[in-house]
């Protein structure tokens, strides 16, 4: 069943979204939340992780977006299963550690879970914000590539904290493309599959691209599908990505998964995975190794 993937050409590709992810947010955090034209007057065109920002980070250093990605990886591993309630106790934990930065929806479902084991929170039409799709990334691997495992695994992750169908979209949009692009696919037929989230979503269209990337995971989708399309590079796609500003942590995260599955660890620039903290970096190899391995196409 598994013979036309071929199985090294994959795991490089997880590494590289993974990887990519790590790099997306270390690298857009410094420039979360100011404008686009904002970045151009004070960097010209950024394109370094030097750390700082709002959240005076030191360079290389990660935030939520890669820290919450590595806590459902964790759960998996350690249970070679998908088990939601493994997933929502690391949420927990990772929380009490007092972390760097945590959005307001994230936070509130996972204080629902503490308070009384919640571990789907209640569907709500203002939860569509981007927290649930920038952490996706182990339940794509994991399910790899299975398409209904996929839907369980991201959405089971995604309601922890985001009930909300256009979150929901976006999450399994974004499952199924990183499972295209990490078995190969070219981005004309990513680009086709993109049309379907359109057609029953039409908020989701970005051409033309209106230019916002707030933490609306309208927004945030539409800037990392521009960039993405656009770019000729994995360096091309992030920095245009992170050059927009607003949430540019979690849109260079996004970005940086789908463009590290699709160029592969060959494209990632060398002087950014120098600059991202190395404990990061060895965890994550470690990791992906493990949840490729778990997989059904490694089973099979």
């Amino acid at each position: 069943m598994f013979n036309q993937y071929n199985l090294e050409e994959i795991r490089d590709r997880a590494r590289a979204a993974f990887i990519g992810m790590a790099i997306g947010d270390a690298l857009g955090a410094t420039v979360e939340f100011m404008t686009a034209s904002e970045i151009a007057s004070k960097y010209g065109t950024f394109r370094d992780i030097i750390g700082g920002g709002w959240l005076r980070l030191k360079p290389g250093q990660v935030t939520d977006d890669t820290e919450m990605a590595l806590c459902i990886a964790r759960a998996i591993v350690k249970n070679q299963a998908w088990s939601v309630e493994a997933v929502a106790d690391n949420f927990a934990a990772w929380l009490k550690s007092r972390p760097v930065d945590c959005g307001d929806t994230c936070r509130k479902g996972i204080r629902a879970y503490l308070l009384n084991g919640q571990l789907e929170s209640p569907p709500n039409e203002w939860d569509a914000g981007n927290g649930a799709a920038m952490r996706i990334l182990p339940a794509v691997l994991f399910s790899l590539p299975d398409g209904e495992l996929l839907k369980k695994y991201v959405l089971e992750q995604a309601h922890i904290t985001h009930n909300n169908p256009v979150s929901d979209a976006a999450c399994l949009c974004l499952g199924e493309l990183l499972h295209m692009a990490l078995c190969g696919a070219g981005k004309n037929r990513m680009n086709r599959h993109v049309d379907g989230l359109v057609a029953r979503f039409p908020t989701f269209t970005f051409v033309p691209y209106r230019g916002l990337a707030t933490g609306y995971v309208v927004d945030t989708m539409q800037t990392v599908l521009h960039w993405f399309f656009r770019g000729r590079s994995f360096e091309e796609c992030l920095v245009g990505t992170v050059n927009q500003g607003g949430d540019a942590d979690t849109t260079g995260a996004i970005c940086g998964m789908m463009a590290g599955a699709y160029y592969g660890m060959d494209a990632i620039p060398k002087r950014w995975m120098k600059k991202v903290d190395g404990k990061v970096i060895a965890e994550i190899e470690i990791m992906v190794e493990r949840l490729i391995t778990a997989s059904p196409v490694w089973r099979g």
